[in-house]
């Protein structure tokens, strides 16, 4: 299922979603509210959390952000290499796209995702995945090393295949 393509109320639904006081600065009324938000997601066990604002509301939005990142890192789909056709939301996130979007539009790790699937799909290999694409290797390397947290997907796939580390 794509569960980056599910509306925020779609993907909450999925999640069971727990408060509590955070430790830290913030004075009384952070000691006195539960403004903290972990959210577990049902479907593939992942979770995310956000205690940085005293609003339980923002936390929550941060929470769901941090979820979708999250999912989009940890969960991989099949791609068939042959006949390849690059989806509209990886096309989005690429260089020299007209409307281009980054790592702060709320699409970016829909694309992230799909560039993550094809990635693993190509034995992890830039130059391959590139092909792909359409692109040079510099160009897919500075879209990868542009996100820390993709970059850090990245490498974590590649360190478990015995290849070296992109910086």
């Amino acid at each position: 299922m794509d569960y980056l393509a599910l509306s925020d109320d779609e993907l909450l639904r999925q999640c069971s979603v727990d408060t509590f006081r955070a430790s830290g600065p913030g004075g009384q009324k952070r000691n006195k509210t539960d403004s903290a938000v972990r959210l577990r997601h049902h479907p593939t066990g992942l979770q995310s959390q956000a205690f940085e604002s005293r609003s339980q509301h923002e936390n929550r939005e941060l929470a769901l952000r941090r979820l979708r990142a999250t999912i989009a890192i940890e969960v991989r789909r099949p791609v068939v290499r042959e006949g390849y056709t690059t989806p509209p939301e990886l096309q989005r996130i690429l260089p020299h796209q007209r409307n281009q979007i980054g790592a702060r539009h709320p699409e970016f790790w829909r694309g992230a995702q799909a560039l993550l699937d094809l990635f693993a799909a190509c034995g992890h290999s830039v130059s391959e995945t590139a092909v792909h694409l359409g692109l040079s290797t510099g160009q897919l390397s500075r879209l990868i090393t542009g996100e820390p947290e993709l970059l850090r997907a990245v490498n974590a796939l590649r360190a478990r295949h015995g290849l070296r580390e992109l910086r």
